[in-house]
């Protein structure tokens, strides 16, 4: 099989992190997947979890045990927030909108990372931050 593109959007924090766990918490809070009321902390310790991620995933930042930092390029399963340069990309003004966002993902000018793998940015109205824009592709 091969892995399955998704995006959405969560709500902005200062710390990254903070806002992929709240994120994260939030996806849990809506659909558990059948695995009960834990912590992501816990169901990334639970065998049983990782299978369920790796032999098709959630389609969600719940595919993902933790964030690394932007320059770290290691295979996942890992979300990596983007590069200044890797915005400027696609936003020549380093301050993208949903809407651009959503543009650049159908436009192929954003590329999807490759299987298992997540990335993430911030995302502006009024050139004020308002939004965590994430993506990845399933590992399955």
């Amino acid at each position: 099989m091969g892995g399955n593109a998704w995006s959405h959007a969560g709500p902005y924090q200062r710390d990254l992190e903070a806002a992929f766990r709240q994120a994260q918490s939030d996806e849990l809070a809506r659909d558990n997947h059948g695995f009960g009321n834990r912590s992501i902390e816990e169901l990334w310790r639970d065998p049983e979890w990782e299978e369920y991620i790796f032999t098709g995933g959630t389609g969600t930042v719940l595919d993902f045990p933790l964030m690394i930092e932007a320059e770290n390029t290691d295979d996942g399963p890992f979300m990596r927030p983007l590069t200044a340069d890797e915005v400027r990309a696609w936003a020549p003004h380093g301050r993208p909108t949903h809407a651009q966002w959503d543009a650049a993902l159908d436009s192929g000018r954003l590329d999807f990372p490759g299987r298992a793998q997540g990335n993430c940015t911030v995302l502006y109205h009024d050139g004020r931050p308002t939004q965590i824009g994430y993506w990845g592709v399933t590992a399955d």
